[in-house]
């Protein structure tokens, strides 16, 4: 099992988002940004995640809106804290990459919050393990 220390691959520059905040503020961070996985915070502690996959959840529960600005009123409307997943499965930075990967498989999640404490310091994803693994075997 791979014993780098996630620190080695975790993101450090990421943006979160409030409970309050909105689903529709949330999916155009997502796409501009084109990230899956938002970090999601409550007077600056972690509480959850919210993924791209939360916010298609919550837009398919309304699949009778067709119309794009119903359906943008719809998301005005959600509070993030409503949609997010929670609470959120952490590490620490010194969690070996192996057992990372095992908790994101074993929890079907695309994502790790990097928590010191409570605060939260990094975040890896998916596309960082892989990446990290892919060139492991080159």
């Amino acid at each position: 099992m791979d014993r780098t220390p996630i620190r080695a691959l975790m993101q450090t520059k990421f943006v979160t988002v409030s409970v309050h905040d909105k689903l529709s503020t949330v999916e155009d961070i997502m796409r501009m940004g084109r990230v899956r996985h938002m970090p999601v915070v409550r007077g600056g502690a972690l509480v959850g995640v919210v993924s791209e996959r939360d916010v298609l959840r919550a837009s398919l529960s309304q699949l009778a809106i067709h119309a794009p600005e119903a359906r943008r009123a719809f998301l005005d409307g959600v509070e993030i804290g409503e949609v997010m997943s929670s609470p959120p499965v952490v590490a620490g930075p010194d969690t070996p990459v192996g057992e990372a990967a095992l908790a994101m498989a074993e929890a079907k999640i695309g994502c790790l919050p990097v928590v010191d404490g409570d605060e939260l310091v990094g975040f890896l994803t998916a596309t960082d393990l892989l990446r990290h693994f892919g060139s492991s075997s080159a």
